[in-house]
């Protein structure tokens, strides 16, 4: 089979409902690896939930419930989600899952064993929303600590600790050392600064603690050598990158973890910015590097930004949480999708607009490829019985399209959808263009054009069929539909999108309209 493209996210917490900002990282994921299997390539695609913690055990008891039915509510409602907007993962993580759990004890016994974890106590603030003990840097100017930590009160408790800091300057060389660690660059640049002033929970020193103890916290994974203690949730929620991948925590060197493992990692892991410091940029490459993964097995970061409400990051607190549930249900999955893909820069912030969404659903979907699947059929129907042949010199839409395939595919290897489908836009534009400039309704009323004609007609239907494969990651549905129209295979791939695909004498399908225009 080869080596598999490994794709996974970050694993949702299942403390509160999903909301926009998941539905657009899970959307992304879903693009890259649809692409990516156009492409030929093996793909696995990994997605989930993060089951464990305080604040779920918190929110369950003041639900009136236990936590494992309080967590299986809200992950139904994940799971619902990605069925409804055409996100087609390979393997479904949950943290609560006896797999995920052997892992982790496995790799913690073999940490401490190692000496890499030790006992300690440690006294200090501690933030209840955080989950964890605050150090002066969490202090503002005023000296105090801010709202985004909640409820803040001094604690004294006994945990354990992962030894972090040791490996620090192993983590600065290894970002030194590979430039593309994070994507985008930008991201590891500030990853490198975080490393560099490397300050953990403790108000001494920088190791990590890796505990918390059942007097307070019931609701986790067991640590191997104290029932007296369950694991600190990032701890936890970190390994199912590798436990749903066959992670075998028994076996000793990552050379000899088994060959399903193996054909998949390192990963190319999808987060965002405000998981990277400390949790997956610090936490999770020094973990992986402790338990002797080595530089080359490390999986690759890609960071995307913030979907805000006029600037504002969402929050419960603040009531402006965008539900993709209602907006589905609204405007269909494939306008959703769309937006998400087509108006937000990966890697970068962007302001959620409802308006935004019909706006370009109406202007690159409805008037502008919608109109030329419909006119170029239409047409075709009208003045060749639907039959359209390919006669005389490849028109300029022809080299066109292998320009459209080459940028397309450079954004799309970037992980820039949003740029792959501005070339597809104007490509589109182009074919638009195209049918005013050569009059197919002139042409048919003049019998000495009718190979300039069949030239047009064949030219705009062998556009739409590159076009629909191009567009098929982002919208599956779409694409599935245009190429039923154009009565031809739905069992393409990326190789497909080369000019000429279409035999001359081919006949097209009944036109419908496909993207109808949402009307305010």
């Amino acid at each position: 089979m080869g080596k598999i493209l490994y794709i996974t996210t970050a694993i949702d917490y299942t403390n509160s409902p999903p909301h926009i900002g998941h539905a657009y990282e899970k959307v992304l994921a879903d693009v890259i690896a649809r692409y990516h299997k156009l492409k030929g390539k093996p793909v696995f695609f990994l997605t989930g939930v993060d089951q464990h913690g305080q604040k779920v055990q918190q929110s369950a008891a003041k639900a009136g419930v236990r936590p494992s039915d309080f967590v299986k509510g809200v992950t139904g409602k994940f799971v619902d989600l990605w069925k409804k907007l055409d996100v087609r993962y390979d393997e479904w993580a949950e943290t609560t899952a006896d797999l995920h759990r052997r892992v982790v004890q496995g790799i913690l016994q073999r940490l401490f064993q190692e000496g890499q974890i030790y006992k300690d106590k440690q006294s200090g603030y501690y933030s209840v929303r955080q989950e964890q003990f605050l150090t002066d840097k969490e202090r503002g100017a005023d000296g105090e600590f801010g709202p985004e930590w909640g409820q803040v009160e001094l604690r004294e408790e006994e945990n354990y600790y992962f030894k972090l800091e040791q490996h620090r300057n192993w983590l600065l060389r290894y970002l030194d050392n590979r430039k593309d660690a994070i994507v985008p660059d930008f991201r590891q640049t500030e990853l490198r600064n975080a490393v560099e002033k490397l300050g953990g929970e403790r108000q001494s020193g920088s190791d990590l603690c890796i505990s918390r103890p059942k007097s307070r916290l019931d609701w986790g994974i067991e640590l191997p050598f104290d029932k007296n203690f369950v694991t600190y949730v990032w701890f936890d929620a970190l390994t199912n990158y590798i436990s749903f991948a066959g992670y075998d925590p028994s076996r000793s060197t990552y050379n000899s973890q088994p060959s399903t493992f193996l054909e998949k990692w390192p990963a190319l892991q999808i987060i965002g910015k405000d998981i990277l410091v400390p949790a997956h940029g610090i936490y999770w490459l020094i973990m992986l590097h402790a338990i002797g993964f080595p530089d080359e097995a490390m999986p690759q970061l890609l960071v995307h930004g913030w979907l805000n409400i006029s600037g504002t990051k969402m929050s419960k607190s603040l009531g402006n949480i965008v539900d993709p549930n209602v907006l589905a249900d609204k405007y269909s999955t494939e306008a959703v999708r769309y937006y998400l893909m087509s108006d937000i820069a990966t890697g970068k912030d962007a302001d959620f607009s409802e308006e935004r969404l019909i706006e370009r659903f109406n202007a690159d979907l409805a008037n502008s490829l919608g109109n030329l699947l419909n006119r170029t059929l239409n047409m075709a129907h009208r003045y060749r019985e639907g039959i359209v042949k390919a006669r005389g010199p490849e028109p300029p839409l022809a080299s066109q399209s292998l320009d459209l395939l080459r940028g397309y595919e450079r954004s799309m290897n970037a992980f820039e959808p949003s740029a792959a489908l501005s070339r597809v836009g104007e490509f589109v534009t182009t074919c638009n263009t195209y049918v005013e400039m050569s009059a197919p309704w002139k042409l048919a009323k003049d019998p000495v054009r009718e190979e300039a004609l069949d030239h047009t007609l064949y030219a705009l239907a062998e556009a739409l069929r590159v076009i629909a494969i191009l567009v098929s990651p982002v919208l599956p549905k779409g694409a599935k539909e245009i190429l039923y129209q154009l009565n031809w295979s739905c069992d393409y791939s990326l190789k497909d999108a080369k000019w000429g695909g279409l035999p001359s004498g081919h006949r097209l399908g009944k036109p419908v309209p496909l993207f109808p225009r949402i009307e305010l």
